[in-house]
């Protein structure tokens, strides 16, 4: 069999990642934790950072989680091997007990825009948590980037980054939560033309970014069949990886995501699941979380999507739906097929973030400084 020629593999390739950046903007037309949360004035938990005593012989926690139910109660769960009992404080006081490892609920706690839980090991550093999700009505998607555990047992901040879907819809209750939370930077990371379709709806007084991650904006159909948009989807994220505008939008996220001046920050694309989701593995891979974990947190946009993703299918046709389906959700292949990339053109995944990224030793020891607990 004959090899396509270079035009037509272009061709493809441009194809592939204009449809990501098409379907996810106007659909088809055929809990966890830090060792401290942000110790800033704006945020909820730098006002909450002090209430419990603090010990001095590292973080103990190796899983652990905060939930919010529909009823209001919140679920909390931890493992923290040799900590002895754990004591929980939410809202300044303390709420629960708990051995080495429980799960736990508390119930009628005041209203808040977070709710932050401060979990006090008898030996060892606390920490503190809150649901991931903001629960906004108009980015269901959006969500906490920090709270997870790294290799060498630090813990990525939480209240500091925030991955999101698009902004366009969001109500004036979602913005007020903003700006109480004190968003200072959103990153847009989609084409102009989304952009001018449907417009940010900005926090009142963070500042606006764009970086364009796919470039060139090109028209985009639904592939055929179901299995030729998995490979569709697959092919643009390895574009994620190739492509000189997704390196240039990469790299100046991550630099200002160095600096905690433009703390909270938040990025988005349309869905907050392809350009948004490998952005977020990138930075929680060159923060030392491993790579189970990185995959589950990408794999969760299915969860926070799944009724407006539920919704766009069943105004589908059968067979219609049955290809939209592989492009709506996110799929540990596309991801895998990413990092696929990296090691077949860099070799390692330190050299595509100083290669392919451009990001120096210095840059990066800044952006861990930044975001990691001592």
């Amino acid at each position: 069999m004959n090899s396509p020629s270079t035009a037509a593999v272009q061709t493809a390739r441009r194809i592939a990642v204009s449809f990501v950046a098409t379907v996810s903007a106007v659909g088809v037309t055929a809990s966890f934790a830090s060792a401290e949360p942000v110790a800033a004035p704006h945020t909820e938990a730098g006002r909450h950072a002090a209430q419990a005593p603090r010990a001095t012989r590292g973080i103990p926690f190796t899983q652990a989680t905060v939930a919010r139910q529909q009823d209001g109660s919140f679920t909390v769960s931890w493992k923290a091997p040799g900590a002895g009992s754990v004591t929980v404080y939410a809202d300044g006081k303390v709420v629960a007990y708990g051995g080495a490892e429980a799960t736990i609920t508390v119930r009628r706690l005041p209203a808040a825009d977070r709710q932050w839980f401060r979990l006090v090991p008898d030996e060892g550093d606390p920490l503190t948590l809150a649901d991931r999700s903001l629960h906004l009505e108009g980015a269901a998607n959006f969500r906490d980037v920090g709270g997870y555990r790294t290799a060498d047992g630090r813990w990525v901040k939480m209240g500091v980054l925030y991955r999101a879907d698009a902004l366009h819809k969001l109500t004036d209750a979602d913005l007020a939560k903003l700006r109480r939370l004190g968003i200072r930077t959103d990153f847009d990371l989609r084409t102009p033309g989304e952009r001018a379709k449907a417009p940010d709806r900005v926090p009142a007084g963070a500042r606006y970014v764009v970086a364009n991650v796919i470039g060139e904006e090109n028209s985009a159909e639904l592939p055929p069949t179901a299995e030729a948009s998995e490979r569709l989807m697959a092919e643009s994220y390895r574009q994620f990886v190739v492509r000189p505008s997704a390196a240039k939008a990469y790299r100046s996220l991550f630099r200002m995501a160095a600096e905690p001046g433009s703390y909270p920050l938040l990025y988005h694309c349309s869905s907050g699941k392809d350009r948004t989701g490998w952005a977020t593995a990138v930075l929680l891979t060159a923060l030392g979380v491993d790579r189970e974990t990185v995959m589950r947190d990408y794999l969760a946009s299915n969860d926070y999507l799944a009724a407006s993703n539920a919704a766009e299918l069943a105004k589908q046709p059968p067979e219609i739906a049955a290809r939209l389906k592989p492009v709506l959700e996110t799929r540990a292949p596309y991801l895998n097929a990413a990092f696929d990339e990296v090691e077949a053109r860099f070799g390692t995944f330190g050299a595509y973030l100083r290669e392919g990224l451009g990001l120096n030793a210095q840059e990066l020891e800044r952006l861990r400084a930044a975001l990691l607990t001592d």
